[in-house]
């Protein structure tokens, strides 16, 4: 339990977070965390597994809103790439598409067996 605590303290330390002239503490970057259990029982020895995706996802941004420049306007272009091709993915899976494209962004990729 403390451990758990400990890594979720860690990666929310690592967060960036800015003002903006549309948020007074703007996310920077999306938070995932990925936590992997293995049961083992006793008797037959036999491990179940699971996997857990907790996704803290940064908002989109509008450039000319928010007033982001230099960094932050680099950071909330990758933000929105990112959140445009989990959309992409998304629509690809409701509309039962054979090759939904995971492959298009790093988060996808994370995500792709959750989704």
């Amino acid at each position: 339990k403390q451990e758990l605590s400990d890594l979720l303290s860690r990666g929310n330390a690592q967060r960036t977070v800015a003002a903006t002239l549309m948020n007074s503490e703007s996310s920077r970057s999306h938070l995932v965390l990925i936590i992997k259990i293995v049961s083992v029982n006793k008797e037959t020895k036999t491990q179940l597994q699971g996997k857990m995706l907790i996704v803290d996802l940064a908002g989109s941004e509008r450039l000319k809103k928010s007033g982001a420049e230099g960094d932050m306007a680099k950071e909330a272009i990758e933000i929105n790439k990112s959140l445009t091709a989990l959309g992409d993915v998304i629509q690809s899976l409701t509309q039962r598409d054979r090759k939904p494209p995971y492959r298009d962004h790093k988060l996808t990729q994370l995500m792709q067996d959750s989704l």
